[in-house]
């Protein structure tokens, strides 16, 4: 790992340092692996203990967070600058561009002289690869799929026809884009027969997707995901689905057909989404909700079916008084004299 003094780093994040400047560090570490020459970092008082029996040799921490004497970057996004400062101190390697032996390119394909294709990937007709960017081991392009430039397709994607992905895209192990939505209609004998899947998915710069998540081409039109929006694993998103600038998307959702998903909203885990919800610039879905209708902008949800966050929270804490009530009701009708279940209306 590269080295640097802590002010010059501190200056390449715009921040100032409290204590030894001269401080040199070579490494990113946790708190609790952390060694005398490496960075670590500690947002909030929850830090505290682990700080207090961590070897690392500097430190980027909240205003105000005991150091114990380290040198510090004082900062008010302590994670955001770390994760700058690892990029600095630990850059990912970047492999030898080029295609290797095993990998499949069609004659009609295109791919950067800058670009690197592992073992077993499949380039097909009309795709074309940009510059610098990486298809990791048994990569699948179908034809006429479009990477942009510093892309990372790590190994066992696909991408399937027509797919498009912006600059500086990141699809971690197994995702699939491109696949057929889940969409039906039934003659009148009963039997199914699948709706167009005539679509394509588009994935705008800076996106990452997780591994094993999944999003469906448009039936007509497009899935878009846009710019700067970060999905989680095993998450599924539908056809026709929109999903805003800057969203972030948490592991196990699932988005029904032709939703929006607005810029800035956070979906938590395990959320659903039904089909033709939108959701509103920089809401909240709590995890675990049943979202069935739309959200406004900045609106607060949970539960399932989803209700504004502050009424679930008082319903959620009305439920752990229900066995006492229940055994003041019990004693007040043993009072009364009225039987177990006298009185009560069938259901």
């Amino acid at each position: 790992m590269a080295g640097i003094r802590l002010r010059d780093l501190a200056a390449e994040l715009g921040r100032e340092v409290e204590g030894d400047a001269d401080a040199w560090v070579t490494g990113v570490a946790a708190l609790e692996q952390a060694g005398p020459a490496d960075l670590a970092y500690a947002r909030s008082e929850r830090f505290a203990e682990a700080l207090r029996a961590s070897r690392a040799g500097a430190l980027i921490a909240a205003p105000g967070l005991d150091a114990g004497g380290r040198p510090t970057i004082r900062s008010p996004h302590p994670g955001l600058d770390f994760a700058r400062a690892a990029s600095r101190l630990a850059p990912p390697r970047a492999p030898d561009p080029g295609i290797h032996p095993s990998a499949v390119v069609d004659p009609a394909a295109s791919v950067d002289p800058s670009a690197t294709l592992g073992p077993g990937c499949i380039v097909g007709a009309r795709s074309r690869v940009g510059a610098r960017s990486v298809l990791h081991a048994h990569v699948t392009l179908y034809a006429d799929v479009e990477i942009g430039a510093d892309c990372q397709v790590h190994a066992g994607c696909v991408l399937r026809e027509g797919t498009t992905l912006g600059a500086r895209v990141v699809l971690q192990p197994g995702a699939v884009l491109g696949g057929d939505g889940f969409g039906y209609a039934m003659d009148e004998e009963g039997v199914l027969a699948a709706l167009p899947r005539l679509g394509r998915v588009v994935v705008e710069d800076d996106v990452e997707i997780g591994a094993n998540t999944t999003v469906d081409r448009g039936s007509l039109g497009e899935t878009r995901i846009g710019k700067g929006a970060k999905i989680d694993n095993l998450v599924q998103v539908a056809h026709n689905v929109s999903i805003g600038e800057n969203a972030v998307v948490v592991a196990q959702v699932g988005i029904a057909g032709s939703s929006a998903v607005g810029r800035g909203a956070l979906l938590m885990a395990q959320a659903g989404i039904a089909d033709h919800v939108r959701i509103g610039e920089r809401a909240f879905v709590g995890p675990r909700s049943g979202v069935r209708g739309d959200v406004g902008d900045g609106e607060r949800v949970m539960g399932s079916p989803h209700r504004e966050l502050r009424a679930f929270r008082r319903i959620w804490g009305a439920l752990a008084l229900l066995p006492s009530l229940l055994r003041r009701v019990r004693a007040l009708e043993r009072r009364l004299g009225i039987r177990p279940g006298e009185g009560r209306e069938e259901g």
